[in-house]
């Protein structure tokens, strides 16, 4: 069993992650992702109790940082367009003053590998690619898009003591 409670800060790519993994495109090349609620309460409930929350992937939409402001994720904290997300991941943990091995990240595929082994804790959904489930300490029981990034959030947050409600406080945090 992994140990949870030295997680101070969480980190996620965005597609297969916080998607299924589609993208709906128009003809002006705009491109649309669902989001499934539960998983960003779950990422609200974590800014909340105060933990960085970081954003590490490959698409470049100026919806995926208005998607994650809605969930208390500053936008110093989105890196989009990333191709090497070690390196991403690395000035995140940096500019947050914390260790590798205090961070959480969750990713699906190829790209996501390099910091799925640098991490403190590697998290990949159910039908993230083999190669990335290989190198992961956890393999949700859930899907991309589904859930997996809520039971890997209240998880850490319950083992830490800190998945706890109160609505006065939320509505004034958000």
């Amino acid at each position: 069993m992994q140990d949870l409670t030295k997680i101070k800060a969480f980190t996620f790519d965005v597609d297969g992650v916080f998607t299924d993994g589609g993208i709906l495109c128009d003809t002006a090349g705009e491109l649309y992702r669902t989001y499934n609620a539960k998983d960003g309460f779950a990422v609200r409930m974590a800014t909340w109790h105060g933990y960085p929350v970081g954003i590490i992937t490959g698409g470049r939409s100026k919806s995926i940082p208005a998607r994650f402001a809605t969930c208390g994720i500053t936008e110093a904290d989105i890196y989009l367009h990333s191709r090497i997300k070690s390196e991403d991941f690395m000035t995140f943990c940096k500019s947050h003053d914390l260790s590798p091995d205090e961070v959480m990240f969750i990713g699906d595929d190829l790209p996501d590998i390099e910091v799925l082994q640098i991490c403190g804790l590697s998290v990949c959904p159910s039908d993230a690619a083999d190669e990335v489930k290989a190198v992961c300490d956890i393999v949700s029981d859930y899907p991309g898009g589904n859930g997996c990034v809520r039971k890997a959030v209240e998880s850490v947050l319950k083992a830490q003591g800190k998945w706890v409600f109160d609505s006065v406080q939320y509505k004034k945090f958000f």
